[in-house]
């Protein structure tokens, strides 16, 4: 028996490999599929199964791809009927792989559809499961995603999903390994352990969730307490994992035309295209095609890209580093953003020499962000507000990046102002984001809060949580 966890950690998404006795299953697979043709071919195995726990949201699945490549069925639990072609599998349902049996938990709440899927080893006994959002370590899936869908509350989803914790997956042996679709950094729960495979028995002493004493109402009160709007773009995954979606090699195919700086400008007029560079923040700060949006390969690129663009449909022209065409196009396409129609060939300094025109962003360090704090000036600070209420500048003012365009009507229209993240990640986005609207009266501080701290400038060190409407 192997058991691969194959984890991206973009995305913070965990697709799983097993093998035994040349038959091979893939759960939850990511869009490009070849990694898990190849893994199948180096052991020597048939991909035999797809196995989905449920339609994702955050991320366009593999599926459909792997299937028609390898014939392989793809199974989900009852209530999926999806437009392709799919075993729908009961409640209790076993397959076969090799000398291992894999059984269909029923585990709906997070989705109406979502399922956990049990591997019992060559002797029967109960040995992982692959809980996809239903369970992971630390919490359980948002259920709040499904609603409109389910025609059901989040309150009646959460319910749902306390009663098939209660019965399907708690029930089972403490040393059961859990293997969840998700660890910390997705958008699919709120508390999210750093670890990506843990023992079912820890998870009932440390998630809040599994509880033993805990009541129906408690765990419908806790669970949706303090969510955060889903990313817009979660609904547009839901669909193409439902209805199926382009190749990926035709993705590839139109996004990686070379374009010249004339056509890249031609075609950014023409088609309304987001000109989107993915290059590091300091490059993007030094000289960029006015009006693009950065948002770097560096960090989590593809779930700013799907919070902050939001439409999948949206035409987008790339400037990216030189070889890197081709893995920002596929890290787009995980997300459903299928329409990139090119990028600049020779990037920035072809554009240069173009004689086209350049912006920049001005940027201070953390010591000289010090000095001019004396003369009061504005500071915004768009880390996430969990981030704010532990530790944050005493002037600063909260503007979260996920929330940014809530916030236009605060920025000073005159008046130069400060702009910091963590990092200097995500406030190059806001810069970018800003400058792209008009707003071009901002500096960015770099190295962000870490950057702030060492320089000694004053910082609150909590305040009480309130949310964000």
């Amino acid at each position: 028996m192997k058991i691969e966890q194959i984890y991206t950690g973009c995305l913070a998404q965990g697709a799983y490999y097993i093998e035994s006795e040349g038959e091979a299953a893939i759960v939850d697979p990511l869009r490009e599929v070849k990694p898990y043709v190849k893994r199948a071919k180096d052991d020597e195995a048939e991909i035999k199964y797809i196995f989905e726990t449920h339609f994702h949201a955050d991320f366009v699945s593999g599926h459909v791809t792997l299937s028609k490549e390898t014939g392989a069925p793809i199974i989900y639990g009852p209530n999926a009927n999806p437009s392709f072609e799919a075993i729908s599998a009961q409640d209790g349902q076993e397959f076969k792989l090799g000398k291992l049996t894999i059984k269909v938990l029923h585990t709906p709440g997070h989705t109406m559809e979502s399922t956990t899927f049990l591997l019992r080893d060559e002797t029967g006994k109960d040995y992982a499961i692959f809980s996809g959002d239903t369970l992971f370590l630390g919490d359980v899936g948002r259920p709040d995603l499904a609603q409109k869908a389910a025609h059901m509350t989040q309150e009646e989803l959460a319910g749902t999903l306390f009663d098939s914790l209660r019965n399907k997956i708690m029930p089972l042996a403490d040393d059961v390994i859990v293997y969840p679709a998700h660890g910390a950094g997705s958008a699919c729960g709120k508390n999210m352990m750093k670890e990506t495979v843990d023992t079912l028995g820890n998870q009932k002493k440390m998630n809040y969730a599994l509880r033993a004493n805990m009541t129906r109402d408690e765990f419908i009160k806790e669970v949706t307490d303090g969510l955060l709007p889903p990313p817009q773009y979660f609904p547009l995954n839901v669909k193409m994992n439902k209805e199926g979606y382009e190749d990926i090699d035709t993705i590839l195919e139109r996004g990686t035309r070379a374009l010249s700086p004339d056509a890249f400008e031609a075609a950014a007029n023409e088609t309304g295209a987001v000109v989107l560079d993915v290059r590091h923040q300091d490059e993007f700060a030094s000289a960029h095609v006015p009006r693009s949006i950065f948002i770097g390969l560096g960090g989590s690129f593809a779930p700013w890209v799907g919070a902050l663009i939001a439409d999948v449909e949206q035409p987008i022209l790339l400037v990216a580093p030189e070889g890197k065409e081709e893995e920002t196009i596929t890290r787009l396409s995980r997300v459903g953003f299928d329409a990139t129609l090119g990028y600049l060939e020779g990037g920035i300094e072809a554009w240069k020499a173009a004689g086209k025109e350049v912006d920049t962003v001005k940027s201070v360090n953390a010591d000289e962000l010090k000095q001019k704090l004396e003369d009061k000036v504005p500071v915004f600070d768009v880390r996430k507000e969990s981030e704010f209420n532990a530790e944050h500048i005493d002037v600063a003012k909260l503007t979260p990046l996920d929330f940014l365009n809530d916030h236009l009507s605060e920025f000073p229209e005159e008046e130069t102002f400060y702009v910091h993240c963590a990092g200097g990640y995500r406030s190059m986005i806001a810069a970018s984001i800003l400058k792209s609207r008009g707003i071009h009266n901002l500096i960015d501080v770099a190295g962000g809060f870490k950057a702030i701290k060492e320089a000694g400038i004053p910082v609150t060190d909590f305040v009480c949580p309130t949310t964000l409407k």
